[in-house]
């Protein structure tokens, strides 16, 4: 019995078995039937697309090739028209080249009887003078000679009057025209003159604030005025402190740090520090606009970065209480103006009045005149020779090469002499105090010289590293008769030399 139960589960499972096998044969040959008609319609869809994009293509191309020879035809309709176009035009410019050939003959016969005219006439010229000469009985020259010497005989006098009152009509002409374009330049001068030359003055709110910028024994005054190098001026002018120091720069920036120090509730040496250094990058950038301002109402562009900068400088020189800048301004309008009337360069004339004095923005720091210190600033910033020919002239240090420079002389004189336009007494002041700092800074060992006092006293800062106490004793020394050498002045200068050694260190 088990082995009939066994034998019918075998042939059940080999039924299953077979069943399942013919089965999946089955699906098998549906699905690959499925998949091939798939891909017989795929392929089918395929072919249509392609045989759209064909003829698309060809339509397109058939399109184009139609175009191209519509293009074509208009193309060779165009070069036949140009080529009949200039086949005429050939024929004219043949037609007209023959015209002109016998033309060309026609003046040629005409030259050569011309020719024969003129070789006619000079031989019979040549005849009647030597038949005048033979008749009168001496040449040409001695005839002209005589006529000449008897129509003078005869006239004079009246020659004599008619060449002085040539000569009197001359000058008055030349002198109104000089006078006229002299009153047309000088129209342009209106500048201010500067009255601030050695002092400024700073507006306080109460006589307390004294108190905090001298300071506890005086530190607070003594450090500003080693920063700044200018003197403080604390007396008893109510609300009021003075500034003295014939450097406007200095000046300048003492003004506003020491305003921007009485506007804080603390004054101390360290904030003293900050604050000057802030001010000098104020005027610093006061510098440069000065200077952009300055070539902007001159009409001069493409300067030098380094160049405006020392053109700012100027308006922080003066020279016989006239302000540098103002003056160089003035002496441009003026040499403008002439340079116009004269039919002159006025575009070299504009540079080189405007850099005429430019020597002076550092010639208390450079030995030289300030006109060589001007050529050798030009033309280190590659300015043109002309510019620096016109501009070398003004104080004679070299001859006058060019109608330029005569210009600028010119101009430079009008905007000098004018009435009210300098003071010497100013000026011989403030070259005692250039004097006097150039002077103690030709010394290795000084770090910084200040002229205080209205020039009474020079206040001298040396590097500690290169001067101990027997130097500093001797280095004074040294300093006082290189100035009794040198300077005239009526009383005596003090020399202050202080040596001070600052450390500075961080606890973190």
């Amino acid at each position: 019995m088990i082995l009939e139960d066994v034998l019918v589960y075998i042939s059940f499972a080999l039924f299953f078995s077979l069943f399942g096998y013919f089965f999946k044969s089955f699906l098998l040959n549906q699905s690959r039937n499925f998949i091939e008609v798939k891909i017989k319609e795929k392929k089918i869809e395929a072919d249509k697309k392609i045989y759209k994009i064909l003829r698309d293509a060809d339509q397109k191309a058939e399109e184009i090739i139609e175009e191209s020879k519509k293009t074509l035809r208009r193309k060779e309709l165009d070069l036949r028209e140009e080529k009949e176009r200039l086949s005429d035009k050939d024929k004219y410019l043949d037609d007209r080249q023959s015209y002109f050939n016998k033309k060309e003959k026609i003046l040629d016969e005409l030259k050569k009887k011309i020719d024969i005219k003129e070789l006619d006439f000079e031989n019979q010229s040549l005849q009647l003078h030597k038949d005048l000469q033979k008749v009168s009985g001496m040449s040409e020259e001695e005839a002209l000679g005589l006529l000449f010497h008897r129509i003078e005989n005869r006239h004079k006098e009246d020659l004599f009057i008619s060449l002085k009152k040539l000569e009197t009509v001359k000058n008055e002409k030349i002198y109104k025209e000089a006078q006229e374009l002299m009153a047309v330049a000088m129209q342009k001068c209106s500048r201010q003159i500067d009255n601030s030359l050695v002092t400024s003055t700073v507006d306080i709110s109460s006589d307390d604030v004294k108190g905090k910028i001298i300071g506890k024994e005086g530190r607070n005054i003594r450090s500003f005025e080693r920063q700044t190098g200018v003197q403080l001026i604390v007396d008893d002018t109510p609300n009021l402190i003075t500034i003295s120091s014939f450097d406007p720069i200095r000046r300048k920036i003492a003004k506003i740090s020491l305003q921007s120090l009485i506007s804080g509730d603390i004054i101390h040496p360290a904030r003293i520090e900050e604050e000057v250094e802030v001010a000098k990058d104020e005027v610093e950038k006061s510098i440069k606009e000065k200077g952009l301002e300055a070539v902007t109402e001159v009409g001069l562009y493409d300067i030098p970065e380094g160049l405006l900068d020392l053109v700012g400088r100027l308006y922080f020189r003066t020279s016989y209480g006239q302000n540098v800048l103002e003056h160089s301004l003035e002496v441009t309008q003026i040499a403008a103006t002439l340079a116009e009337e004269l039919g002159a360069n006025v575009e070299v004339v504009r540079y080189a009045a405007l850099f005429h004095d430019i020597g002076k923005a550092i010639d208390s720091n450079v030995s030289g005149s300030h006109v060589e210190i001007g050529r050798k600033i030009l033309k280190n910033f590659g300015v043109s020779e002309d510019v620096i020919k016109a501009m070398q002239t003004h104080h004679r240090e070299y001859p006058n090469e060019t109608l330029e420079s005569y210009i600028i002389d010119t101009a430079d004189a009008i905007s000098a002499s004018r009435p009210g336009a300098r003071n010497d007494n100013a000026g011989m002041y403030i070259q005692k105090l250039e004097g006097l700092e150039r002077i103690t800074k030709d010394f290795d060992e000084v770090l910084e010289a200040y002229a205080l006092s209205a020039g009474r006293e020079i206040r001298v800062f040396v590097k500690p590293e290169m001067v101990d106490d027997y130097r500093a004793s001797k280095l004074a020394r040294e300093i006082a008769l290189r100035i009794e050498e040198e300077l005239k002045y009526p009383g005596e200068i003090k020399i202050a030399l202080i040596r001070e050694t600052k450390i500075i260190e961080f606890a973190r």
